[in-house]
Protein backbone atom coordinates (compact mmCIF):
# COMPACT_ATOMS: atom_id res chain seq x y z
CA UNK A 1 0.00 0.00 0.00
CA UNK A 2 1.58 3.16 -1.05
CA UNK A 3 2.30 6.40 1.51
CA UNK A 4 -0.26 8.20 0.51
CA UNK A 5 -3.31 5.60 1.26
CA UNK A 6 -1.73 4.79 4.75
CA UNK A 7 -3.98 6.33 7.37
CA UNK A 8 -2.24 5.73 9.86
CA UNK A 9 1.06 7.50 8.67
CA UNK A 10 -1.21 10.52 7.95
CA UNK A 11 -2.06 10.73 11.14
CA UNK A 12 1.40 10.75 12.81
CA UNK A 13 2.71 12.92 10.29
CA UNK A 14 3.33 17.02 10.67
CA UNK A 15 -0.24 17.99 8.65
CA UNK A 16 -2.47 16.06 6.17
CA UNK A 17 -5.67 17.04 4.52
CA UNK A 18 -8.70 15.39 5.50
CA UNK A 19 -9.89 14.34 1.94
CA UNK A 20 -7.03 11.93 1.71
CA UNK A 21 -7.36 10.47 4.78
CA UNK A 22 -10.78 9.71 4.13
CA UNK A 23 -9.42 8.01 0.72
CA UNK A 24 -7.20 5.78 2.58
CA UNK A 25 -9.54 5.15 4.94
CA UNK A 26 -11.89 3.90 1.76
CA UNK A 27 -9.01 1.55 0.94
CA UNK A 28 -7.94 0.07 4.13
CA UNK A 29 -12.01 -0.43 6.01
CA UNK A 30 -14.21 0.03 2.70
CA UNK A 31 -17.17 -1.17 4.07
CA UNK A 32 -16.69 0.85 7.65
CA UNK A 33 -19.84 3.14 8.72
CA UNK A 34 -18.55 6.10 8.08
CA UNK A 35 -22.10 8.34 8.80
CA UNK A 36 -24.98 6.85 10.00
CA UNK A 37 -28.65 8.82 9.95
CA UNK A 38 -31.59 7.09 10.98
CA UNK A 39 -31.93 3.47 8.72
CA UNK A 40 -29.39 4.83 6.32
CA UNK A 41 -25.44 4.48 6.19
CA UNK A 42 -22.70 4.67 4.08
CA UNK A 43 -19.61 3.00 4.36
CA UNK A 44 -16.27 4.66 3.77
CA UNK A 45 -16.28 3.24 0.21
CA UNK A 46 -19.32 4.54 -0.80
CA UNK A 47 -18.55 8.01 0.75
CA UNK A 48 -15.10 8.54 -1.31
CA UNK A 49 -17.13 7.79 -4.54
CA UNK A 50 -19.68 10.24 -3.50
CA UNK A 51 -16.93 13.20 -2.69
CA UNK A 52 -15.32 12.90 -5.83
CA UNK A 53 -18.84 13.44 -7.39
CA UNK A 54 -19.05 16.09 -5.57
CA UNK A 55 -16.14 17.66 -6.00
CA UNK A 56 -16.01 16.81 -9.54
CA UNK A 57 -19.17 18.93 -9.95
CA UNK A 58 -18.22 21.73 -7.68
CA UNK A 59 -15.16 22.08 -10.05
CA UNK A 60 -17.39 21.67 -13.37
CA UNK A 61 -18.93 24.48 -11.79
CA UNK A 62 -15.98 26.70 -11.69
CA UNK A 63 -15.32 26.33 -8.03
CA UNK A 64 -11.87 27.33 -7.33
CA UNK A 65 -9.44 26.74 -4.49
CA UNK A 66 -10.16 28.32 -1.28
CA UNK A 67 -13.85 29.53 -2.81
CA UNK A 68 -16.56 29.51 -0.66
CA UNK A 69 -19.67 26.97 -0.67
CA UNK A 70 -22.64 27.62 1.14
CA UNK A 71 -24.48 24.51 3.15
CA UNK A 72 -27.76 25.58 4.72
CA UNK A 73 -30.16 22.44 5.48
CA UNK A 74 -30.62 20.21 8.43
CA UNK A 75 -28.51 17.75 9.85
CA UNK A 76 -27.95 14.61 7.46
CA UNK A 77 -25.46 12.36 5.40
CA UNK A 78 -25.82 14.12 2.02
CA UNK A 79 -25.36 17.19 4.06
CA UNK A 80 -22.10 15.61 5.72
CA UNK A 81 -21.50 14.80 2.02
CA UNK A 82 -22.23 18.20 0.85
CA UNK A 83 -19.44 19.23 2.95
CA UNK A 84 -16.76 17.26 3.14
CA UNK A 85 -17.08 16.76 -0.95
CA UNK A 86 -15.98 20.51 -1.15
CA UNK A 87 -12.71 20.00 0.76
CA UNK A 88 -12.17 17.56 -1.72
CA UNK A 89 -12.66 20.37 -4.26
CA UNK A 90 -10.63 22.66 -2.90
CA UNK A 91 -13.15 24.42 -1.60
CA UNK A 92 -14.50 26.06 1.69
CA UNK A 93 -17.31 24.93 3.51
CA UNK A 94 -19.59 27.79 4.59
CA UNK A 95 -22.43 26.28 7.22
CA UNK A 96 -25.07 28.36 7.53
CA UNK A 97 -28.03 28.36 10.43
CA UNK A 98 -31.55 27.96 9.63
CA UNK A 99 -32.45 29.87 12.71
CA UNK A 100 -30.62 33.26 11.04
CA UNK A 101 -33.48 35.82 9.16
CA UNK A 102 -33.85 35.84 5.43
CA UNK A 103 -31.94 39.09 5.12
CA UNK A 104 -28.67 37.83 7.40
CA UNK A 105 -28.78 34.54 5.21
CA UNK A 106 -28.80 36.35 2.02
CA UNK A 107 -25.43 38.66 3.70
CA UNK A 108 -24.12 35.50 4.82
CA UNK A 109 -24.24 34.09 1.13
CA UNK A 110 -22.77 37.56 -0.13
CA UNK A 111 -19.89 37.58 2.65
CA UNK A 112 -18.32 34.62 1.83
CA UNK A 113 -19.17 34.80 -2.27
CA UNK A 114 -20.67 30.91 -2.60
CA UNK A 115 -21.43 30.21 -6.12
CA UNK A 116 -22.98 27.23 -5.31
CA UNK A 117 -25.87 26.87 -1.88
CA UNK A 118 -26.56 22.93 -0.80
CA UNK A 119 -29.68 23.46 0.67
CA UNK A 120 -33.26 21.44 1.63
CA UNK A 121 -36.67 22.07 2.36
CA UNK A 122 -35.93 23.42 5.93
CA UNK A 123 -33.38 26.01 3.85
CA UNK A 124 -35.33 26.89 1.65
CA UNK A 125 -37.86 27.96 3.93
CA UNK A 126 -35.62 29.78 6.24
CA UNK A 127 -34.15 31.68 2.85
CA UNK A 128 -37.54 32.66 1.95
CA UNK A 129 -37.55 35.13 -0.68
CA UNK A 130 -34.42 37.14 -0.15
CA UNK A 131 -32.73 37.67 -3.33
CA UNK A 132 -29.04 35.29 -3.97
CA UNK A 133 -27.88 34.63 -6.99
CA UNK A 134 -26.65 31.50 -6.07
CA UNK A 135 -26.55 28.27 -7.43
CA UNK A 136 -28.74 25.66 -5.85
CA UNK A 137 -28.43 21.72 -4.95
CA UNK A 138 -31.50 20.47 -3.35
CA UNK A 139 -29.97 17.82 -0.76
CA UNK A 140 -33.28 15.95 0.09
CA UNK A 141 -35.27 15.85 -3.36
CA UNK A 142 -37.31 18.99 -2.67
CA UNK A 143 -37.92 21.54 -5.08
CA UNK A 144 -35.60 23.81 -3.42
CA UNK A 145 -32.83 23.70 -5.72
CA UNK A 146 -31.60 21.28 -8.87
CA UNK A 147 -31.46 17.36 -7.39
CA UNK A 148 -28.32 16.44 -6.22
CA UNK A 149 -28.21 13.38 -8.05
CA UNK A 150 -28.28 15.81 -11.12
CA UNK A 151 -25.87 17.55 -10.01
CA UNK A 152 -23.34 15.05 -9.13
CA UNK A 153 -20.89 14.54 -12.21
CA UNK A 154 -21.27 11.07 -13.31
CA UNK A 155 -20.16 8.23 -11.45
CA UNK A 156 -16.72 7.04 -12.04
CA UNK A 157 -15.68 10.45 -12.32
CA UNK A 158 -12.69 11.85 -10.88
CA UNK A 159 -11.81 16.03 -9.53
CA UNK A 160 -8.70 17.57 -10.30
CA UNK A 161 -6.31 17.24 -7.25
CA UNK A 162 -5.60 20.42 -5.18
CA UNK A 163 -3.02 20.52 -2.52
CA UNK A 164 -3.90 22.03 0.64
CA UNK A 165 -1.32 24.14 3.03
CA UNK A 166 -1.77 24.50 7.04
CA UNK A 167 -2.44 28.26 6.30
CA UNK A 168 -5.57 27.31 3.49
CA UNK A 169 -8.38 28.07 4.72
CA UNK A 170 -10.55 24.84 6.00
CA UNK A 171 -14.44 26.31 6.31
CA UNK A 172 -16.07 29.77 7.46
CA UNK A 173 -17.86 29.34 10.41
CA UNK A 174 -20.96 32.39 10.71
CA UNK A 175 -20.99 33.65 14.79
CA UNK A 176 -24.70 33.00 15.96
CA UNK A 177 -25.60 37.19 16.82
CA UNK A 178 -29.02 37.62 17.17
CA UNK A 179 -28.92 41.12 15.78
CA UNK A 180 -27.18 42.50 12.46
CA UNK A 181 -24.62 40.25 9.78
CA UNK A 182 -22.86 37.41 11.31
CA UNK A 183 -19.04 37.16 11.30
CA UNK A 184 -17.70 34.79 9.46
CA UNK A 185 -14.72 32.56 11.42
CA UNK A 186 -12.34 31.71 8.59
CA UNK A 187 -10.68 28.86 10.32
CA UNK A 188 -7.52 27.32 8.63
CA UNK A 189 -6.92 24.01 7.89
CA UNK A 190 -4.06 24.08 10.86
CA UNK A 191 -6.64 24.67 13.36
CA UNK A 192 -8.35 21.39 11.99
CA UNK A 193 -5.60 19.81 11.91
CA UNK A 194 -4.94 20.40 15.58
CA UNK A 195 -8.32 19.15 16.46
CA UNK A 196 -7.96 15.34 14.60
CA UNK A 197 -4.20 15.49 16.06
CA UNK A 198 -5.18 15.74 19.72
CA UNK A 199 -8.39 14.10 19.69
CA UNK A 200 -8.30 10.92 22.20
CA UNK A 201 -7.67 7.75 22.29
CA UNK A 202 -9.89 5.31 20.77
CA UNK A 203 -11.35 7.70 17.41
CA UNK A 204 -10.22 4.73 15.05
CA UNK A 205 -13.02 2.69 16.84
CA UNK A 206 -15.22 5.57 17.99
CA UNK A 207 -18.73 5.66 17.29
CA UNK A 208 -19.50 9.39 18.00
CA UNK A 209 -22.95 10.20 18.64
CA UNK A 210 -23.67 13.90 16.89
CA UNK A 211 -26.36 15.67 18.89
CA UNK A 212 -26.21 19.14 17.45
CA UNK A 213 -26.22 20.92 14.29
CA UNK A 214 -23.13 20.09 11.67
CA UNK A 215 -23.10 24.05 11.16
CA UNK A 216 -22.15 24.34 14.78
CA UNK A 217 -18.32 24.22 15.61
CA UNK A 218 -19.30 22.09 18.72
CA UNK A 219 -20.30 19.60 16.19
CA UNK A 220 -16.97 19.70 13.74
CA UNK A 221 -14.74 19.70 16.80
CA UNK A 222 -16.27 15.62 17.48
CA UNK A 223 -17.44 15.13 13.97
CA UNK A 224 -14.47 15.86 11.85
CA UNK A 225 -11.87 14.17 14.24
CA UNK A 226 -14.55 11.01 14.09
CA UNK A 227 -14.30 10.79 10.50
CA UNK A 228 -10.19 11.97 10.14
CA UNK A 229 -9.98 8.81 11.86
CA UNK A 230 -12.25 6.52 10.61
CA UNK A 231 -14.88 6.08 12.92
CA UNK A 232 -18.46 6.10 12.40
CA UNK A 233 -20.42 9.50 13.30
CA UNK A 234 -24.24 8.48 13.79
CA UNK A 235 -26.34 12.02 12.95
CA UNK A 236 -29.17 12.67 14.66
CA UNK A 237 -32.01 15.25 13.79
CA UNK A 238 -33.60 17.81 16.39
CA UNK A 239 -32.30 16.66 19.46
CA UNK A 240 -34.64 14.56 22.45
CA UNK A 241 -33.76 12.96 25.26
CA UNK A 242 -35.09 9.50 24.88
CA UNK A 243 -33.89 9.12 21.31
CA UNK A 244 -30.44 9.99 21.83
CA UNK A 245 -30.21 7.15 24.86
CA UNK A 246 -31.69 4.68 22.48
CA UNK A 247 -29.73 5.38 20.01
CA UNK A 248 -26.47 5.63 21.94
CA UNK A 249 -27.72 2.03 23.72
CA UNK A 250 -28.85 0.79 19.91
CA UNK A 251 -25.35 1.75 18.19
CA UNK A 252 -23.00 0.97 21.44
CA UNK A 253 -21.83 4.81 21.36
CA UNK A 254 -18.27 5.03 22.29
CA UNK A 255 -18.00 9.40 22.17
CA UNK A 256 -20.36 11.97 22.38
CA UNK A 257 -20.02 15.68 22.80
CA UNK A 258 -22.81 17.62 24.52
CA UNK A 259 -23.96 21.30 25.21
CA UNK A 260 -25.35 21.59 28.82
CA UNK A 261 -28.57 21.75 28.30
CA UNK A 262 -28.35 18.35 26.44
CA UNK A 263 -26.72 16.35 29.23
CA UNK A 264 -29.45 18.18 31.69
CA UNK A 265 -32.54 16.96 29.85
CA UNK A 266 -30.84 13.49 29.32
CA UNK A 267 -30.81 13.41 33.09
CA UNK A 268 -33.86 14.11 33.99
CA UNK A 269 -35.06 11.21 32.09
CA UNK A 270 -36.55 9.26 34.44
CA UNK A 271 -35.73 5.78 33.16
CA UNK A 272 -32.41 7.13 32.45
CA UNK A 273 -30.42 4.16 34.52
CA UNK A 274 -32.56 1.30 32.53
CA UNK A 275 -30.44 2.17 29.47
CA UNK A 276 -27.14 0.53 28.80
CA UNK A 277 -24.34 2.70 28.18
CA UNK A 278 -21.95 1.04 29.66
CA UNK A 279 -19.87 1.35 25.61
CA UNK A 280 -19.46 5.25 26.35
CA UNK A 281 -15.53 5.86 26.98
CA UNK A 282 -15.82 9.39 25.86
CA UNK A 283 -18.71 12.46 27.31
CA UNK A 284 -17.52 15.82 26.52
CA UNK A 285 -19.16 19.08 27.05
CA UNK A 286 -18.41 22.55 25.76
CA UNK A 287 -20.33 25.73 24.71
CA UNK A 288 -21.96 26.90 27.64
CA UNK A 289 -21.68 26.99 31.42
CA UNK A 290 -21.78 23.66 33.07
CA UNK A 291 -22.95 23.43 36.94
CA UNK A 292 -21.07 21.16 38.95
CA UNK A 293 -24.01 19.64 40.35
CA UNK A 294 -24.72 18.58 36.64
CA UNK A 295 -21.27 17.19 36.56
CA UNK A 296 -21.20 14.93 39.57
CA UNK A 297 -24.82 12.78 38.64
CA UNK A 298 -23.31 12.32 35.31
CA UNK A 299 -20.32 11.23 37.12
CA UNK A 300 -22.21 9.07 39.28
CA UNK A 301 -24.42 7.18 37.03
CA UNK A 302 -23.03 7.26 33.00
CA UNK A 303 -20.17 5.45 32.49
CA UNK A 304 -17.04 6.61 30.58
CA UNK A 305 -14.97 9.71 31.19
CA UNK A 306 -16.32 13.05 31.50
CA UNK A 307 -14.32 15.86 30.28
CA UNK A 308 -15.64 19.59 30.07
CA UNK A 309 -13.89 21.47 27.49
CA UNK A 310 -13.35 25.81 27.34
CA UNK A 311 -12.47 27.35 23.85
CA UNK A 312 -14.13 29.83 21.28
CA UNK A 313 -14.84 29.06 17.68
CA UNK A 314 -11.94 31.46 16.99
CA UNK A 315 -9.51 29.45 18.74
CA UNK A 316 -6.97 30.97 21.49
CA UNK A 317 -6.54 29.10 24.04
CA UNK A 318 -8.44 26.73 25.17
CA UNK A 319 -8.62 24.21 28.52
CA UNK A 320 -10.00 21.04 29.70
CA UNK A 321 -11.26 19.47 33.11
CA UNK A 322 -11.38 15.94 33.12
CA UNK A 323 -14.05 15.49 35.38
CA UNK A 324 -13.20 11.87 36.52
CA UNK A 325 -10.06 12.56 37.52
CA UNK A 326 -10.73 15.97 39.61
CA UNK A 327 -14.14 15.84 41.75
CA UNK A 328 -13.39 18.98 43.76
CA UNK A 329 -12.61 20.63 40.73
CA UNK A 330 -16.09 20.60 38.89
CA UNK A 331 -16.56 24.14 39.53
CA UNK A 332 -13.90 25.64 37.00
CA UNK A 333 -13.34 24.60 33.02
CA UNK A 334 -9.47 23.40 34.16
CA UNK A 335 -6.19 24.14 33.26
CA UNK A 336 -4.85 24.63 30.19
CA UNK A 337 -4.15 21.83 27.50
CA UNK A 338 -0.51 21.29 26.34
CA UNK A 339 1.00 24.23 24.03
CA UNK A 340 -1.77 26.35 25.13
CA UNK A 341 -1.30 29.97 26.67
CA UNK A 342 -3.81 31.74 28.67
CA UNK A 343 -3.66 34.61 30.46
CA UNK A 344 -6.02 37.55 32.09
CA UNK A 345 -5.70 40.94 30.93
CA UNK A 346 -7.30 43.76 32.77
CA UNK A 347 -9.58 46.93 31.27
CA UNK A 348 -6.18 49.11 30.25
CA UNK A 349 -5.19 45.36 28.66
CA UNK A 350 -2.16 44.92 31.27
CA UNK A 351 -1.58 41.35 32.78
CA UNK A 352 -3.13 40.65 36.40
CA UNK A 353 -1.90 38.88 39.04
CA UNK A 354 -2.07 35.33 39.53
CA UNK A 355 -5.64 34.94 41.58
CA UNK A 356 -7.13 38.14 40.51
CA UNK A 357 -10.66 37.95 38.09
CA UNK A 358 -9.28 39.75 34.24
CA UNK A 359 -11.04 39.24 30.36
CA UNK A 360 -9.52 36.09 29.34
CA UNK A 361 -6.88 35.85 26.13
CA UNK A 362 -5.32 32.95 24.94
CA UNK A 363 -2.83 31.79 22.10
CA UNK A 364 -2.18 28.18 20.80
CA UNK A 365 -1.84 26.73 16.97
CA UNK A 366 -5.44 26.30 16.70
CA UNK A 367 -6.16 29.97 16.27
CA UNK A 368 -8.56 31.60 13.01
CA UNK A 369 -7.29 32.78 10.68
CA UNK A 370 -9.58 36.27 10.90
CA UNK A 371 -13.21 36.90 10.42
CA UNK A 372 -14.07 37.19 6.62
CA UNK A 373 -13.90 40.58 4.96
CA UNK A 374 -13.60 42.51 8.67
CA UNK A 375 -10.45 43.66 9.73
CA UNK A 376 -11.77 46.23 12.06
CA UNK A 377 -13.51 43.08 14.07
CA UNK A 378 -10.23 41.07 13.48
CA UNK A 379 -8.07 43.89 15.45
CA UNK A 380 -11.15 44.44 17.84
CA UNK A 381 -10.95 40.63 18.96
CA UNK A 382 -6.99 40.63 19.03
CA UNK A 383 -4.30 41.21 22.12
CA UNK A 384 -0.80 41.28 21.45
CA UNK A 385 1.36 40.85 24.78
CA UNK A 386 4.93 42.63 25.34
CA UNK A 387 7.18 40.14 23.08
CA UNK A 388 4.13 40.73 20.14
CA UNK A 389 2.38 37.76 19.81
CA UNK A 390 -1.04 37.41 18.78
CA UNK A 391 -3.80 36.13 21.31
CA UNK A 392 -7.60 36.38 20.86
CA UNK A 393 -9.60 38.10 23.48
CA UNK A 394 -12.19 35.45 24.92
CA UNK A 395 -15.08 37.86 25.89
CA UNK A 396 -15.43 36.00 29.53
CA UNK A 397 -13.98 36.97 32.81
CA UNK A 398 -11.98 34.46 35.16
CA UNK A 399 -9.74 33.78 37.41
CA UNK A 400 -6.97 30.60 38.07
CA UNK A 401 -7.41 29.04 41.56
CA UNK A 402 -4.23 28.88 43.33
CA UNK A 403 -3.67 25.15 40.99
CA UNK A 404 -4.14 26.60 38.10
CA UNK A 405 -7.68 25.48 37.10
CA UNK A 406 -9.45 28.54 35.65
CA UNK A 407 -13.15 29.42 36.74
CA UNK A 408 -15.18 31.95 34.48
CA UNK A 409 -17.36 34.46 35.90
CA UNK A 410 -19.52 35.50 32.94
CA UNK A 411 -19.23 36.60 29.71
CA UNK A 412 -17.79 40.55 29.96
CA UNK A 413 -20.73 41.75 27.71
CA UNK A 414 -22.94 40.15 30.47
CA UNK A 415 -21.11 42.11 33.62
CA UNK A 416 -23.52 44.59 35.65
CA UNK A 417 -22.38 47.48 36.92
CA UNK A 418 -25.04 48.09 39.72
CA UNK A 419 -24.05 51.08 41.91
CA UNK A 420 -20.36 50.80 41.08
CA UNK A 421 -20.59 47.23 42.02
CA UNK A 422 -19.51 44.32 39.71
CA UNK A 423 -22.70 41.56 39.49
CA UNK A 424 -21.77 38.18 37.90
CA UNK A 425 -25.07 36.85 36.55
CA UNK A 426 -23.86 33.21 37.14
CA UNK A 427 -23.08 33.89 40.56
CA UNK A 428 -26.72 34.92 40.97
CA UNK A 429 -27.93 31.95 38.73
CA UNK A 430 -25.62 29.46 40.69
CA UNK A 431 -27.78 30.52 44.22
CA UNK A 432 -31.46 30.56 42.07
CA UNK A 433 -30.97 26.85 40.35
CA UNK A 434 -30.83 25.77 44.13
CA UNK A 435 -34.59 26.43 44.66
CA UNK A 436 -36.41 23.35 44.68
CA UNK A 437 -38.92 24.75 42.15
CA UNK A 438 -36.60 26.41 39.79
CA UNK A 439 -35.75 24.31 37.01
CA UNK A 440 -33.50 26.59 34.88
CA UNK A 441 -32.85 30.73 34.76
CA UNK A 442 -31.25 33.20 33.71
CA UNK A 443 -30.20 36.54 34.83
CA UNK A 444 -30.00 39.99 32.93
CA UNK A 445 -29.15 43.29 33.51
CA UNK A 446 -31.62 46.31 33.09
CA UNK A 447 -31.02 49.81 33.23
CA UNK A 448 -31.51 51.68 36.48
CA UNK A 449 -32.28 55.06 36.97
CA UNK A 450 -30.78 54.60 40.80
CA UNK A 451 -28.27 52.30 40.32
CA UNK A 452 -27.32 52.53 36.00
CA UNK A 453 -27.97 48.87 35.75
CA UNK A 454 -29.82 46.23 38.53
CA UNK A 455 -30.25 42.53 37.74
CA UNK A 456 -33.81 40.67 36.71
CA UNK A 457 -34.25 37.19 37.19
CA UNK A 458 -36.07 34.77 34.54
CA UNK A 459 -36.84 31.36 35.39
CA UNK A 460 -38.85 27.96 34.30
CA UNK A 461 -40.50 25.76 37.00
CA UNK A 462 -43.32 25.55 39.37
CA UNK A 463 -42.18 28.04 41.78
CA UNK A 464 -44.29 30.98 42.50
CA UNK A 465 -42.00 34.02 41.79
CA UNK A 466 -43.07 36.39 44.41
CA UNK A 467 -41.67 33.34 46.99
CA UNK A 468 -39.22 32.61 44.86
CA UNK A 469 -37.56 36.49 44.76
CA UNK A 470 -37.73 37.03 48.42
CA UNK A 471 -36.46 33.26 49.14
CA UNK A 472 -33.45 34.70 47.07
CA UNK A 473 -33.03 37.96 48.11
CA UNK A 474 -33.21 36.10 51.54
CA UNK A 475 -29.79 34.40 50.42
CA UNK A 476 -27.64 37.16 49.04
CA UNK A 477 -25.77 40.29 49.69
CA UNK A 478 -27.85 43.51 49.42
CA UNK A 479 -25.56 44.64 45.77
CA UNK A 480 -26.85 41.30 44.29
CA UNK A 481 -30.34 41.16 44.83
CA UNK A 482 -32.93 40.59 42.04
CA UNK A 483 -35.22 43.82 41.17
CA UNK A 484 -37.84 40.91 39.98
CA UNK A 485 -37.92 37.49 39.18
CA UNK A 486 -40.24 36.45 36.05
CA UNK A 487 -41.55 33.28 35.34
CA UNK A 488 -41.67 32.10 31.33
CA UNK A 489 -42.31 29.12 29.36
CA UNK A 490 -38.84 28.34 28.57
CA UNK A 491 -35.47 29.91 28.43
CA UNK A 492 -34.64 31.36 24.77
CA UNK A 493 -31.47 28.85 23.70
CA UNK A 494 -29.15 28.63 20.50
CA UNK A 495 -29.09 25.74 18.74
CA UNK A 496 -26.40 24.35 20.93
CA UNK A 497 -27.85 25.30 24.51
CA UNK A 498 -26.56 29.09 25.26
CA UNK A 499 -29.35 31.32 26.80
CA UNK A 500 -29.77 34.13 24.52
CA UNK A 501 -29.53 36.68 27.37
CA UNK A 502 -29.72 39.75 24.51
CA UNK A 503 -33.63 38.13 23.75
CA UNK A 504 -34.46 38.10 27.13
CA UNK A 505 -33.25 41.93 27.22
CA UNK A 506 -35.59 42.54 24.08
CA UNK A 507 -38.25 41.24 25.34
CA UNK A 508 -38.51 43.27 28.66
CA UNK A 509 -37.23 46.46 26.65
CA UNK A 510 -39.62 46.06 24.06
CA UNK A 511 -42.49 45.36 27.22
Amino acid sequence: MGQELNAAAMLTSDFASLSDLIRAHAVERPDKPAMVCEDRSISYAALDVMLDRIAAALQREGLGKSQAVAILAATSIDYGCAFLGTLRAGGVPAPLQPSATPAQLAAMIADCGAPVLFLDAIGAKALGDAATTVQRVALDGSDAGTPLAEFLAPEGSKPAPVAVTPDDPFNIIYSSGTTGVPKGIVQPQSMRWLHIARAPGGFGSAVTMVATPLYSNTTLVSFIPTIAWGGTAVLLGKFDARAFVSQAAKHRATHAMLVPVQYQRIMALPDFDSFDLSSFAFKTCTSAPFSPALKADILARWPGLLVEYYGMTEGGGTTVLICNAHPTKLHTVGVPLPGQDIRLIDEAGNEVPRGEMGEVVGRSGAMMSGYHGRADATRDATWHDSDGNRFIRHGDVGRFDEDGFLILMDRKKDLIISGGFNIYPSDLEGVLIEHPGITDCAVIGIPSEQWGETPLGFFTGPADPAEALAWFNDRVGKTQRLADLRKVDELPRSAIGKVLKRELRDRYLAA
